[in-house]
């Protein structure tokens, strides 16, 4: 339920926070009457974006023996990479998105004004939607939790109420410390994913285990135990993990340090906090 939770709600005020900027320029600029083109593309987004979902739920359940590894393990680890793109991209990008989204409201209202608002409104929610819809798939895949679709609906409703406080009233939320305690629990689910993703190619055949178990914590703590499935759901816990998957889970982490490293250093000195 927590996975689904976390990654709604950060996609889910992602969202909420670009469309209330779309708003918030559309009344700083005396065009309120352009506000509906932003809400049709923003719940035309949403629904393709539920399709998405149950396209990739129902296939996926479709799938039996070895296509359903194949299709577990690649989707897990498409979702890792996706997941990764995304925390990186925000670090980046964050301080700059709302004077471009303003400049984008200017620039489409004073074109096509209806049309040109509703597909970036709609581009804008797709995005964020799609990639939601992909994180879930592969969280539903990698827990059999029942609670994980109350969880996302729970972190979206979450997600709406946070973004209508903060242009409603004068909620000030740290947006920067939110951003980045997420990415921090993120990250811990992505390498999770990751090496998820990894057994159920060793199981598949696609990748070699090398050595198929390299260590069994099993009689510690039982992945369908009560705590095993809550390590299993948030951090991609395996008991008797093989050693690629230990490989692709510490090398994840690593790859992370340098990559949020270089990240950083890459950052203009204008533009850090």
């Amino acid at each position: 339920m927590l996975p689904g939770f976390l990654l709604s709600l950060r996609e889910g005020l992602e969202a909420a926070l670009i469309i209330g900027i779309v708003l918030g320029a559309l009344r700083k600029m005396n065009r309120s009457e352009l506000a509906p083109a932003v809400w049709y593309g923003t719940i035309s987004a949403s629904g393709l974006s539920l399709l998405v979902a149950l396209v990739l739920l129902r296939f996926g359940a479709s799938l039996e023996g070895r296509a359903e590894e194949i299709f577990e393990g690649i989707t897990m680890l498409l979702a890792a990479v996706v997941l990764t793109w995304m925390i990186f991209w925000m670090q980046r990008q964050s301080r700059a998105i709302k004077t471009e989204l303003e400049a984008e409201v200017r620039q489409a209202s004073g074109r096509v004004g209806l049309q040109a608002l509703f597909w970036l409104a709609f581009f804008a929610v797709v995005r964020e939607g799609v990639e939601l819809a992909l994180f879930l798939t592969a969280t539903a895949m990698a827990s059999d939790s029942p609670f994980n679709l109350l969880g996302a609906v729970l972190g979206l409703v979450a997600a709406a109420a946070l973004g209508w406080a903060i242009f409603s009233t004068s909620l000030k939320l740290n947006l920067s410390s939110f951003f980045m305690v997420t990415s921090i629990l993120l990250i811990l689910f992505a390498g999770g994913l990751a090496a998820h993703g990894v057994h159920e190619l060793n199981e598949a055949g696609w990748i070699p285990s090398v050595i198929e178990h390299v260590w069994d914590t099993t009689s510690i703590i039982d992945e369908n135990s009560t705590g095993g499935t809550l390590l299993k759901a948030l951090f991609g816990y395996n008991g008797n993990p093989s050693l690629t998957e230990v490989l692709t889970y510490f090398g994840y982490f690593v790859a992370i340090f340098f990559g949020l490293r270089y990240s950083r250093l890459s950052i203009p000195d204008a533009q850090k906090v």
